[in-house]
């Protein structure tokens, strides 16, 4: 019985590297297959959007054939909505997501993330005739965000009670509500608030503080050193030659902030 029971546990353990190895070496499956899925925005101009004739655009669709071709494989490009980019890893769905992803404590815990590719700020964005200059001046005030955005999470954890939160399920109901005037405060990138003034000048949000300077990585499952090493390698690369440099200034009009610019880890 003893035996039994040894032989089983033996079992057991064998199986289970088995299947940690499975997934420890995501960039060797990556190879073999040749193709490289990555989980990019379609709904986030300029990271990422879908033109008329249905093909997507944007400085995340442009990252996301970088690392294909530095990868030597074919770019499987998967649109994914803010809210489900993260779950699109953690089913193995997809390889990384490049889709503007910020870290924190949280998203730490589940996915691991590469160097910084691009700049992003998380701001307050409202109508013209309301005061607000910090989180405490939120209060009784409903405010808008994208669900499961930086926004969504920095004002969660710094608003006072009696805010009211409104969470839409993406970037463009969130626009919609504040063009429609459903909402008059929003949490948002900064390049979200200028896609809206390009969209509707009657209704340009103004900027009303500025939530927390942030910046784009690159996101993959955990315990991928090899996958991770290969990408922040490709994104060194396009750092010192520039191309990564020419990308940023086509898409946001500013150049890469030198602390991303040499920021290789």
């Amino acid at each position: 019985m003893k035996f039994k029971k040894i032989l089983l546990l033996s079992s057991v353990y064998v199986f289970a590297m088995a299947v940690q190895n499975a997934h420890a070496d995501a960039l060797a499956d990556i190879q073999k297959s040749g193709v490289l899925r990555i989980a990019v925005p379609q709904d986030f101009p300029p990271y990422g959007s879908v033109t008329s004739d249905m093909q997507l655009q944007g400085l995340d669709i442009d990252v996301a054939k970088l690392l294909a071709k530095g990868l030597g494989v074919k770019a499987e490009l998967i649109p994914v909505g803010t809210a489900n980019r993260m779950a699109y890893l953690q089913t193995h769905k997809a390889d990384l997501v490049v889709s503007s992803l910020g870290k924190n404590a949280e998203r730490e815990k589940v996915i691991s993330f590469s160097q910084p590719y691009a700049p992003f700020n998380n701001s307050l964005y409202g109508a013209p005739d309301i005061k607000v200059a910090n989180a405490a001046d939120l209060a009784n005030q409903t405010v808008g965000v994208a669900r499961g955005t930086f926004e969504d999470t920095l004002l969660s954890d710094s608003v006072p009670k009696s805010t009211v939160m409104k969470r839409y399920e993406d970037n463009n109901t969130l626009i919609s509500a504040y063009i429609s005037g459903q909402v008059k405060l929003i949490g948002t990138g900064d390049f979200v608030a200028v896609a809206i003034g390009e969209k509707d000048p009657k209704h340009k949000p103004v900027i009303k503080y500025v939530i927390k300077e942030s910046k784009c990585l690159v996101g993959m499952n955990l315990e991928e050193p090899a996958l991770m090493a290969k990408v922040n390698d490709v994104l060194t690369k396009a750092k010192k030659s520039g191309e990564l440099n020419a990308m940023v200034k086509k898409w946001l009009n500013v150049p890469l902030p030198e602390k991303l610019a040499n920021a290789f880890e």
